[in-house]
Formats: C-alpha cells, sequence, structure tokens
C-alpha cells in the first residue's frame, strides 16, 4: 500500500521496472531527467553518487537501475522531498536510495568534501525573472527559476561533493553551455562529454547534457545528436528505448 496525498498519483518508469509518485501542481518529471540519468557515467557495482535538485527523486530512482551503489538525493523543497522518500519506500529501495531535505550549498559541509564518485544535477533553467513573469506556483517557480539555486551555486556544490577524479553531469539549456564551461572550469571541472538533444531532425537544439571529471585534463568529445521525436511525431527508437526499454 502507498499513501498518496491531495493529486497525487503513481506512474510507472517503464523501463526500470519502477513508480513513482507524481502529482501536477506541485513536480513532474520530464524528458531532461530521463535523459540526464542514462546519459551520466555510473559505476556498475558499487559507488557513492549524489544527486543534487532532486525534485520527486526521479534521478535517484532511474540510476537505481543502473548501478548497485549507494545513491543521496536533495531537494529543498519539503513537499517534493516527502514524495521522494514514499516512492523510495514504495520500489522497496530504502537499503541504497537515501533523500536529504535541505539546500545543496549546505551538502559539502554536511556531507564532506570530495566524498561522492559521481554528481548529478538537473537545475532550475531559468535566471529569476521580475515579480510579474514568474509562475504564482511556488513550487513550480523553485523548480523552474534561480530563486533559491543559481547555476554556479549548483556547479560549486558539486565541485566540492565529487572527489577527484569523479564525474559531474548537469543537463540544460544549449543557451547556457557558456556559462556551463565558464563555471566548470573556474570549480576545477573539466568538461569531457557534450551531447546536445534536439526536439525533431533540423530543429534546434533545445537540450544540452555535459559530463566534466574532476580535475581532468582538457579533451572534449562531442557525442552524436540525440533526436526525440520522428517527422510523424512519434518517438525515434533511441528515445523509446530510454523510455520504455524498447529495442
Amino acid at each position: 500500500m502507498i499513501n498518496l496525498k491531495d493529486d497525487e498519483r503513481l506512474d510507472y518508469l517503464l523501463a526500470e521496472n519502477l513508480r513513482i509518485i507524481q502529482s501536477p501542481s506541485v513536480f513532474a518529471f520530464s524528458l531532461d531527467a530521463v535523459l540526464l540519468a542514462r546519459f551520466v557515467y555510473v559505476p556498475i557495482q558499487k559507488g557513492n553518487l549524489i544527486d543534487l535538485c532532486s525534485g520527486n527523486g526521479v534521478i535517484p530512482l532511474f540510476l537505481s537501475a543502473r548501478t548497485k551503489g549507494k545513491i543521496t538525493g536533495v531537494e529543498i523543497q519539503e513537499r517534493l522531498y516527502d514524495m521522494a522518500v514514499r516512492s523510495i519506500e514504495y520500489n522497496g529501495l530504502e537499503n541504497r536510495l537515501e533523500m536529504i531535505l535541505g539546500d545543496i550549498k549546505d551538502m559539502p559541509k554536511k556531507l564532506g568534501y570530495g566524498k561522492f564518485d559521481v554528481v548529478t544535477c538537473n537545475p532550475p533553467y531559468f535566471t529569476t525573472p521580475s515579480k510579474g513573469e514568474i509562475n504564482p506556483n511556488e513550487h513550480l517557480a523553485i523548480a523552474r527559476h534561480e530563486i533559491l539555486c543559481t547555476l554556479e551555486d549548483a556547479i560549486k556544490a558539486s565541485s566540492d561533493l565529487v572527489r577527484q577524479g569523479g564525474k559531474v553531469a548537469f543537463v540544460h539549456r544549449p543557451g547556457r553551455l557558456l556559462d556551463i564551461v565558464t563555471f566548470m572550469r573556474q570549480y576545477r571541472l573539466e568538461p569531457k562529454r557534450i551531447q546536445f538533444v534536439y526536439p525533431k531532425m533540423g530543429k534546434e537544439a533545445n537540450t544540452i547534457l555535459v559530463e566534466a571529471i574532476k580535475d581532468g585534463s582538457p579533451d572534449l568529445k562531442i557525442l552524436p545528436p540525440l533526436i526525440v521525436y520522428q517527422d510523424n511525431d512519434e518517438y525515434t527508437p533511441e528515445i523509446r528505448e530510454i523510455l520504455y526499454g524498447e529495442k
């Protein structure tokens, strides 16, 4: 049994055979989170991983299907943290997954510097707009805009948390690529892999995946592009495999 609150629902993560609590009025994960969880390098048998700006815990849940390591999620909004905790319990993953309620900026001091092999982050994408432009839904506003956490905050925290030689992976918008690279290098993270995601063939990229190594040597690889939709508006085979496990 699971205790669903208000307008919450229990959704399937099909390729991973897991389920997750979601709420349309609070938070529902996007394809970006799925892509980041599949893009990042993870140690298969063991390791210490942390996901920042975890929301309802979707990335830790996705990662649990790829690694036997210990995964920590950090979320500042109590409602989302509570949803993540209940999803982890429902899937019986309490022995490997843990959620922390708190500010990512406090995590290095709280959890220790250089303690993690892998850090992932799906941060707020947009700089804070004027008051009239901000989403009246506080949960959505915090998730989308740099109200409680800036891109620099997220990259600095990631660098502080990851060990030397460990990996840090972000998903973001292509328009922030130069900011991402600048901040990563400022905080000793060397970008090593970048992949652009396109809604359709012939369209501009709308998502970017970046993986860096702490104190790594410069050697950047641009991976083949990932296309989300075919011309008939159905998912491409690559995306169908990611979402549904279909070959």
